[in-house]
């Protein structure tokens, strides 16, 4: 323990047991005084003393809205969750009125990580009804973490220490990985910006000198400060590394007298790593820390509460121009971002990246997450990577060989050697990352409702591109897949018909059946075209010497109704005809009564009669050869009993 809170805490224990040896109660005066060295040590990101202090002031009978609301969020960056979800319930019983938004973020977050889902969610509601920040909030998002889990094989890292250990970084054959071992000073620093004394790296199965060993990096990387999360270019020329804000070899305070992380390079020589460079975009102000290279080596990734940050810690970018200079900064944005915690970023050479966050829907506390990047795009679904690396405690610094399907990551969780361990995990199943949906469906013919084989369904996305097509199959069906993460419109067509489409927005991934039907394009018809040929109607046929209407010339009249309500406009002529047996005379004359029936019916469907005419041609108009005289069979003669459907305007 450093001698400076030592010190403190002897100094705090004297005081108490002064004051508790004069009265139960406690001046106002000496309240206040104490409340300022707990706020001093608050400020500083020094949690466990000001815990000490805070909680001996509220044993005491004094209580208020801050004191809660620092306690509290001691006891959660503590990762001392149970402690804050009583210290966050307390807060809302007696100061309803006096809870932030970051205070029932945290309450939830607390819940959440001591198994508590219920009352988590329910108090995430009111997180929602203060903020629109989390309007994505999924209330199934628990069945979805299940739905993940199960993809990893984890057993306990071999060389962890009773101390802390965590953030392995790949080393040639081995790792690099940060630790208090030598000291056993516990370094929360991975929940705030508190940058405690005394993490070093250390390097196991890197090298002959290191097999089965773990030995302190040599050179003048590690220091009487801290140091911690590293990696190391292909080459293994260059390391970023995390270290203390220091100056002249001292530890540097900002203003308000936080000291910060900052980002340092490192030169490989002769195996000692030397020639430590900060990094220009450091600052005395706000911390920069956890480095992590893209799989090219051109882009460096790591995290701040710079300005600009959309939560307590972003993670950001920026492009590894050469002799020492770098291009612009950007936030990696809302989809990965929050207002919380995003920290320890990882990215595999398949361009996944995989990071912890708190802000991110989880079991509680620090959550892996895993996303799709591609060239400048960050807004791919992020997915919880489920049991059981995730946990209700925190669970960080998640690395990934995408080739072995091996890995490591640190977790504080129940079971441990230490504060925090290192693990190591085999993937079994890989995460699925891309959304991908399957899209079905069979397109029809509107009016008839009949399967339309041969029809062109393709994806456009909202840029208008096509990105996949297909043909529909004799029975008019179709397959295609799509990019679920983004909007896409699925369009439907064919000759003679109007296109159709259908926009499916961004979704979960769940197959969807989309239908089509497809309405006749009745503009490529004209004067004289026969209707029921456009629809690809079955033919109107008649009985042997009678002109009712049939139960299957029905069906077939009722489609042409539907056309011409769709087109108001639309006039049609029925034409009718018979057969060669028989008189021409009845023959006409029963032709006509055939029109005027078929007229009759769609008139008491409702179409109106100045739209329609009716004329009977008998046997003039023969389809085939079975004039007078001619031997046919009952089939032939039944296709001139027929009637047609002529647009005559």
């Amino acid at each position: 323990m450093p001698k400076r809170i030592l010190i403190l805490l002897i100094i705090v224990c004297g005081f108490w047991t002064k004051v508790t040896a004069q009265q139960d109660s406690i001046p106002d005066k000496q309240i206040k005084r104490v409340m300022e060295r707990a706020d001093e040590r608050y400020n500083q990101y020094s949690f466990s003393p000001a815990i000490d202090i805070y909680k001996k002031v509220l044993d005491k009978g004094y209580t208020s809205p801050d004191l809660l609301k620092r306690l509290g969020n001691s006891y959660y960056f503590n990762a001392k969750y149970q402690e804050a979800a009583d210290t966050y319930a307390k807060l809302k019983t007696t100061y309803p009125d006096e809870m932030s938004v970051e205070d029932v973020f945290r309450y939830a977050q607390s819940l959440k990580s001591i198994g508590n889902y219920d009352q988590a969610s329910r108090v995430m509601e009111s997180f929602r009804q203060m903020t629109s920040t989390m309007s994505s909030y999924d209330e199934d998002y628990m069945t979805k973490i299940e739905k993940n889990s199960g993809r990893y094989t984890v057993k306990t890292f071999p060389y962890n220490s009773k101390y802390s250990d965590f953030a392995a970084a790949y080393y040639e054959k081995g790792l690099i990985f940060a630790s208090d071992r030598d000291t056993g000073n516990f370094a929360r620093y991975r929940h705030t910006w508190n940058a405690r004394d005394f993490l070093d790296l250390y390097k196991v199965n890197a090298d002959s000198v290191s097999d089965n060993n773990v030995v302190k990096l040599g050179g003048d990387v590690n220091t009487r400060l801290h140091e911690s999360t590293s990696v190391v270019t292909k080459d293994g020329t260059t390391m970023y590394f995390t270290r203390n804000n220091f100056f002249d070899g001292r530890k540097k305070k900002d203003e308000e007298g936080i000291i910060r992380l900052k980002i340092y390079s490192a030169e490989n020589i002769d195996g000692e790593w030397l020639n430590i460079t900060e990094l220009p975009f450091n600052s005395d102000s706000y911390s920069v820390a956890h480095p992590m290279l893209s799989p090219d080596g051109k882009k460096l990734y790591f995290v701040s509460d710079m300005p600009g940050s959309l939560g307590e810690s972003d993670i950001f970018v920026t492009e590894i121009i050469g002799d020492g200079t770098y291009g612009p900064i950007k936030n990696l944005g809302s989809n990965i971002n929050t207002i919380a915690r995003e920290t320890f970023p990882f990215i595999t050479k398949d361009g996944v990246l995989y990071f912890s966050s708190d802000g991110h829907q989880g079991l509680g506390g620090l959550d892996v997450f895993a996303t799709k990047i591609t060239y400048n795009d960050y807004t791919q679904p992020v997915v919880n990577v489920g049991k059981p690396v995730n946990t209700p405690k925190d669970d960080f610094s998640f690395i990934f060989d995408s080739d072995d399907k091996t890995g490591y990551f640190a977790s504080n969780r129940d079971g441990g050697m230490g504060d925090d361990d290192i693990y190591e995990f085999v993937e079994n199943e890989p995460l699925v990352l891309d959304c991908i949906q399957e899209i079905t469906g069979t397109v029809r013919d509107r009016i008839s409702n009949e399967v339309l084989a041969g029809a062109t369904v393709k994806i456009i996305d909202e840029e208008n591109n096509e990105v996949s097509s297909t043909i529909t199959d004799s029975d008019g069906n179709y397959i295609l897949m799509l990019d679920c993460s983004k909007g896409n419109f699925v369009r439907a067509s064919r000759d003679g018909y109007v296109p159709s489409e259908e926009y499916l927005p961004i979704s979960d991934g769940k197959p969807r059946i989309v239908d089509f039907y497809l309405e006749r394009d009745l503009v490529t018809g004209g004067f004289g075209d026969d209707l029921a040929k456009l629809l690809q109607l079955s033919t109107i046929y008649f009985d042997l010497n009678k002109y009712n209407i049939r139960p299957d010339a029905e069906i077939e009249i009722q489609k042409v109704i539907v056309a011409m309500e769709k087109y108001p406009s639309l006039k049609i002529k029925v034409n009718s005809h018979t057969d060669s047996r028989g008189v021409d005379a009845y023959n006409l004359w029963l032709s006509q009564k055939r029109a005027e029936s078929t007229v009759d019916y769609m008139i008491s469907k409702g179409i109106a009669a100045d739209r329609l005419q009716g004329e009977g041609y008998g046997e003039t108009r023969l389809v085939n050869d079975c004039a007078n005289g001619v031997q046919c069979t009952e089939e032939q003669h039944q296709l001139n009993r027929r009637s047609e459907f002529i647009i005559f305007e």
